[in-house]
This record gives C-alpha cells, sequence and structure tokens, in this order.
C-alpha cells in the first residue's frame, strides 16, 4: 500500500504526509512529544535503578558488617542513590531522638538508660519513609502508563481524521484516484503508527519498572523488619 502510494502519486508517504492538513501534523506531534518524553524517562529511570541497585549491594555490605550504627550512618553518606541509605536514616533519626530524650528524662543519665521509648514509633518512621523512597523511585512511571494507554486512541483519531480528509477530497474533485485521497491516507497511516510507536515502548517500560518497584519494595520491608528487629535487640 505504501510503495503503490509512493510510487502512483509520484511523491513519498512523508511528502504526503507534509501535505495534510494541521489537524494531522498537530495529532503527529503530540505523538512525538509523548514519544520522546517516555523515552527520557525509560532512559534516565534505568541508569537511576542501576545505580540504586549498586550502591544497595554495597550498603547492605556495611550494614551487616558494622557493630554501630554509627559506623553505618558514616558510610551511608557516600551511598545515598540507595533508597535504603534514607530509610536507614529516617529510622538512625528516630533511635537518637528517643534515646537522648530517655537519657535526660533519668535521674542518673547512664548508658543503661539509653534505651527507646517508643518501637511503634520507629516502625512507623520506617515505614514512612518507605513511602517517600517508593514515590521517588516511581516518578516517571505515570507518564508511561499514560503514554501507553492514551498513545494509540490519538493516533485513532489521527486514522479518523485522514480518513474523513480523504472523503472530502473525493467528494470535491468527483475522483477517486490515488493521488486525490494520497495525502487523507498518509494522515492515516503516519498517525496510526505514531500512535502504536509512541504507545509500544512505553507499555514495555512501564511493565518493566513497575516490576522493579515491586521488587523494591519487598526488599524495603525486609529491611525494615531488619533494622527493627536490631533495635529492638539494642535499645530495648
Amino acid at each position: 500500500m505504501v510503495a503503490q502510494l509512493s510510487g502512483e502519486s509520484g511523491a513519498s508517504l512523508y511528502e504526503q504526509f507534509m501535505q495534510a492538513g494541521l489537524m494531522a501534523k498537530f495529532v503527529f506531534g503530540v505523538l512525538a512529544l509523548m514519544s520522546i518524553g517516555s523515552w527520557a524517562i525509560i532512559v534516565s529511570k534505568f541508569f537511576e535503578f542501576k545505580r540504586a541497585a549498586g550502591q544497595t549491594d554495597r550498603f547492605l555490605e556495611v550494614f551487616h558488617r558494622s557493630q554501630r550504627f554509627s559506623e553505618v550512618n558514616t558510610a551511608a553518606e557516600r551511598l545515598r542513590a540507595s533508597p535504603l541509605v534514607a530509610i536507614f536514616q529516617s529510622g538512625y533519626v528516630e533511635i537518637d531522638a528517643q534515646v537522648k530524650a530517655s537519657s535526660e528524662s533519668g535521674p542518673n543519665p547512664t548508658s543503661a538508660s539509653y534505651r527507646l521509648k517508643s518501637l511503634e514509633s520507629l516502625q512507623r518512621t520506617l515505614q514512612r519513609a518507605v513511602g517517600v523512597e517508593l514515590q521517588v523511585m516511581g516518578r516517571g512511571t505515570g507518564f508511561l502508563a499514560t503514554t501507553a494507554a492514551a498513545s494509540p486512541f490519538i493516533g485513532l483519531f489521527g486514522t479518523v481524521w485522514g480518513i474523513m480528509m480523504a472523503f472530502q477530497e473525493i467528494s470535491i474533485s468527483g475522483s477517486s484516484s490515488l493521488a486525490t485521497v494520497a495525502p487523507g491516507i498518509a494522515e492515516a497511516l503516519i498517525n496510526t503508527a505514531a500512535g502504536l510507536g509512541a504507545a509500544i515502548p512505553a507499555l514495555i517500560g512501564f511493565n518493566y519498572y513497575s516490576n522493579r518497584i515491586r521488587a523494591l519494595r519487598a526488599d524495603m520491608q525486609d529491611f525494615v523488619l531488619e533494622f527493627v528487629n536490631l533495635a529492638e535487640r539494642n535499645f530495648t
């Protein structure tokens, strides 16, 4: 079909599309912007997750090797790309605040009085940090979902519009030759392809990063449980 359109009309599909109306070009422009935005998110999220995974592995090595939370906190400053670091630091600040409040409230502040006042408060702090980090890691995936869902329909609108323009040209000229309907067909074909071209990568990217985020959530919850267990053993 494309070959016939190019050969019989003496112009390529792209040249025929450039002769189309403003609506077709507007639809194509919207789809092109959505596609560029999706690819930018896909690429940036790839490097973001890769950097986070590498620093998470190094942070867990430090966390399991160190004997004190203060040592982990010092090392964590160099590994801030890991979402576990923000969770740890939130918990560390909460423990520090509770321990200081506990030691200052006693008549004779000693190391024995360094105790957590509320383990539930620590758990709430850690869960709140988990929610914040999941939002950070999930930024941009909403746009991928929107692009995957909306692009085919936007492309379909361009397709329908191109067919309408083709029939309008037939009614005006009284001829149904390919040269008459070529611009309308070009609108339909290119916008259909553009809609699918924007939607398919966005859908694949959204599903991929959604799975990564679900796995990350499980890792965060495991870390929270481990952190709470350590805090309970050492500060209660």
